[in-house]
């Protein structure tokens, strides 16, 4: 049975930063998260074109039948192309990049695509699962042995980010089919919120707060409590019955 998604999306400069370089997006079939990177004017660019280019499935999808990991795919490197050509515009934007988190809905499964540290979870029966790996120095480290997570989340090195959707062109996201079911909650955010927010807390909120925009909310309230040094861009998207999704589109943070 085809299902909806009932979801909602916010941004916050954070408690450190004085402009707001995260761009979000969610609408009926659509979920992204970009954080952008490479300087203030470069980083809001970066993050808000590479939003404009992939938010164009939403016109060019069909409603069945599509590819979505090819077509989700295809607006990941459309996105780079698109970057290629605003620095070749102006010089000084060269090094600009985001990561990207997005999600395509079909009403029976996801496509997910991931570039860089921002994330990707599922909460399914009561349990969360971090569907993304980060592409960032310190879990390089991890994954070979040489420190542990809790090193990780202290290490001096922990913001290096090693795979991101650049001006150089380069576009190597890691892409998955995910089937859903109904009452899954996705959660996509910027590591302004992971940064500071652990599972338990994430699981916590996710668990408790019913209503999309009221965890959206709640989430981007506890990393400014906690003293985000980042801006904090949250997704929230529940899988619900037929008839009973949303039609809200949401545009937030850097050229919303």
């Amino acid at each position: 049975m085809k299902h909806n998604i009932r979801y909602a999306a916010g941004s916050d400069v954070g408690r450190r930063r004085e402009q707001n370089e995260d761009s979000g997006y969610a609408s009926g079939r659509l979920l992204v998260v970009a954080d952008g990177m490479g300087g203030h004017a470069a980083g809001e660019l970066a993050s808000s074109a590479a939003i404009a280019v992939m938010r164009e499935l939403d016109a060019t999808l069909p409603e069945t039948g599509a590819d979505l990991e090819g077509a989700l795919e295809g607006a990941v490197h459309e996105a780079a192309r698109r970057l290629v050509e605003l620095a070749d515009i102006d010089p000084a934007r060269r090094g600009m990049g985001t990561t990207v988190t997005a999600m395509l809905w079909d009403g029976y499964r996801f496509a997910l695509a991931h570039l860089g540290d921002s994330r990707g979870y599922l909460l399914r029966d009561g349990a969360l699962y971090q569907m993304t790996k980060d592409h960032t120095l310190v879990q390089s480290m991890v994954d070979e042995g040489r420190i542990t997570e809790d090193q990780a989340a202290v290490h001096p090195r922990r913001s290096m980010v090693l795979r991101v959707l650049g001006s150089e062109g380069r576009a190597e996201p890691d892409m998955a089919l995910r089937e859903a079911e109904p009452d899954d909650r996705y959660l996509l955010c910027s590591d302004g919120l992971t940064t500071v927010l652990g599972p338990e807390v994430l699981h916590e909120v996710l668990t408790t707060v019913a209503d999309p925009g009221a965890a959206v909310q709640r989430l981007i309230d506890l990393a400014n409590e906690g003293g985000s040094p980042d801006n904090v861009t949250v997704i929230v998207a529940d899988v619900v019955a037929p008839g009973a999704g949303d039609v809200s589109v949401y545009r937030v943070g850097a050229g919303s």
